[in-house]
This record gives structure tokens, sequence and C-alpha cells, in this order.
């Protein structure tokens, strides 16, 4: 494809006008048009910046590879606006993420326990049995919640990021054979609403063979039955059932627990009070929806005084393993102080200041023999 064509392609799957790329990048309206047609090429210091603007490599626009088609991204609620630029930073992101690994020559992880049942066999029990599984492979233990992220991205080596975009109440995943797995979550969500955003879209990585083996987006009743199993181990992941019982039964008196203790409750496992609701209601009343639960559940969000008590977390700018991966490849010397500061976001200035203050020489530590 020529450069102009993939100028364009970029620009769209980017989900940007001219008019709003010449705003970010200082690039000219006509000058824009006149490299999309072909009229005449961009310098590369041009190239560099609109690359980095439709969050792509610049080599990426002088291959001669074909286009790829475009890979499918599994939003909850795909925001009503940006959100062909969101997805277009989160793939740039895990591309950068691989880079790294292949870089540094990562060990491969024991691999996700996908499971390749089909999609139209799969039953609340089926996804409830999943969530058991997953937290006895990885030693989650009775409240997961604390430990999730590091756990899924140390042991299983999931991608997960934490962008800002509208609205809080989603996140998307996305799976390929080149990429493996990765999350994306609200950075402005509070952590407890990132464990259960981060749970639910673990399910779509371990079911992504069974429901998206073709590629394909699914349909609207697809996706409802698919979103419904994927709360359903979400709740069993974070609120295993006997310890979540045991939680109960300490915290309610004569067959009843109060709203503050509700909270107590939820903080100890680091989830949403709404989720502890309808585990509760899950677990005692049954899976029908309930509009007395819904009422509780607005009460208890509207307790500020407890709300306010409980201390969240900021999301991290990067997962802590592309962290480290890109400083490893920076001392060995392959990567740049130029293509560090691109994948961690950092001015050159400050990375070079970095390096000179860092005093440590390669040395290897040995291990004592037992």
């Amino acid at each position: 494809m020529p450069l102009g064509d993939r100028l364009r392609f970029a620009r769209e799957r980017s989900g940007l006008t001219q008019s709003e790329v010449s705003l970010r990048t200082e690039v000219g309206e006509s000058s824009l048009s006149e490299f999309e047609s072909g009229r005449r090429e961009p310098s590369l210091g041009q190239l560099e910046t609109l690359a980095k603007a439709y969050h792509r490599p610049w080599t990426w626009f002088v291959e001669s590879t074909p286009v790829e088609s475009a890979p499918l991204v599994l939003w909850r609620h795909k925001p009503t606006s940006g959100a062909s630029e969101v997805e277009a930073h989160f793939l740039e992101l895990c591309h950068a993420f691989r880079r790294l690994e292949i870089l540094e020559k990562e060990p491969e992880g024991p691999g996700l326990l996908m499971v390749l049942r089909k999609a139209d066999k799969w039953t609340y029990s089926d996804a409830i049995d999943l969530a058991r599984r997953v937290r006895n492979s990885l030693a989650l233990g009775d409240r997961p919640g604390p430990s999730l992220l590091r756990v899924l991205e140390e042991v299983w080596k999931l991608k997960i990021f934490h962008l800002d975009f509208e609205p809080e109440g989603t996140a998307a995943s996305h799976f390929s054979d080149e990429i493996g797995g990765s999350i994306l979550l609200n950075r402005r969500s509070v952590r407890w609403r990132r464990n259960h955003d981060l749970a639910h879209e673990l399910f779509h990585l371990l079911t992504w063979k069974a429901f998206h083996c073709d590629g394909q987006a699914p349909t609207e009743d697809e996706w409802r039955h698919e979103e419904k199993l994927a709360t359903s181990f979400a709740a069993a992941l974070l609120l295993p059932e006997e310890p979540f019982r045991a939680a109960i039964a300490e915290h309610s008196h004569g067959g009843r627990i109060d709203v503050d203790a509700l909270h107590d409750v939820a903080r100890s496992f680091d989830v949403s009070v709404e989720s502890a609701i309808w585990r509760l209601h899950i677990l005692f009343k049954g899976p029908d929806e309930s509009d007395d639960t819904r009422r509780l559940i607005e009460k208890a969000k509207a307790l500020k005084s407890t709300l306010s008590l409980r201390q969240d977390s900021p999301a991290p700018e990067f997962p802590a393993r592309y962290e480290a991966l890109a400083w490893r490849a920076l001392r060995s010397g392959r990567l740049s102080v130029g293509a560090f500061s691109r994948t961690m976001n950092l001015p050159r200035a400050r990375v070079l200041r970095l390096l000179g203050e860092d005093e440590w020489n390669g040395e290897e530590i040995p291990i004592p023999s037992p």
C-alpha cells in the first residue's frame, strides 16, 4: 500500500479527521490532504509527528507488508466518542510491550486457562467453575482482589494498561496469537471498580477462542449472554462463596446486615459495595434480578460517610513488568535512549539524568549453593 494510503488508513482507524490531526500536530490540512493523495510526501519529522498522533511506529508507514484487518477489541460499553483513538493507543501499547518481551527474550508464562467449550454450551455454573479453577491455579486465596492485577501480569504475563476514556464504568479486552492476552482499564475508576473490570475482562480472554474464534464481533444477543457469564465469573472470582458467606455471617445479626457492615465486607474483599450486594443477592436469593436489590445498591452508594473513608490508590501509568523490561533493555543497550523515552513517555533529558544517577554496573549477584 502506498504511503499516502497508509496515512489515510491510519488516520481513519484512529477516528480522526484531517482538521483534528492538524490541530494536534500543527501540520496544515492542505499538507495532510496532499500527503494522503500522494501528491507529495511528508518529511521524516512530519512523518514521525503523524505516526505519534496515529499511535503507530513511523516505520509502519514505509513498510511494504499488507495493511492488517481491524483487530477485534471487545468493549463492555463502547465509548460514544473517541473509541477508535483509544483502541489505537491501547493496541500501540500492547505491541510495544510485545516488542520489549521479544527484545529481552522474556520467558513465556504458563499460558491462560483458555476454555474451548462451544459458546452456546456455556452456563452460569460453567462460569463459576472456571472462576474456582483460576483462583486455585493462581493461588489467589480467599480474597483475590488485592493481588489479582499483580498475579495476572507476572504469572500469566497479561498486558494490562490503564487509559482515560468515557464512560467510567467500562473496560475492554483483546487477544491475538501475536500479542497474547491484553486488558484495558479506565484510569479514572477507583481501584475496587478496576478490580471488578479486570476480573470481568479476564473471562473474555479465557473464553476468547470459544466465543470469538472467527475474529468477528458478536451479535447483540450473543454479547448479552457472554456479558452475563463474565459478570458471574467476576463475582465468583473476587467474592468466593465460602469466604464471602463467612464474612456476611460475621457482620450480620438476626438474619440482617446493615449498610455500614456491608461496606466493611466489600472493603475487605477490595470490591465495590455494588458487587457485594449483587453477590449477596445471588447467593441468598437466586439469579433472578430484583428491584429491591437495585434500591439497596442506590442507598448503599449514597452512604458517603463510609465511602469517603475508603482509601483508593491511583492506577499505574504503565505495568510494572513493562517498565522493568524497558529499563533492562536500556541498560543493556538493546534500546536506545530515544526509543526508551518514547516507550516510557519520558523527556529525553530526564532519561539521561536518570542514567547518570544509575550506579548499577551490571555486576551479577551469585546465588549461594544450598
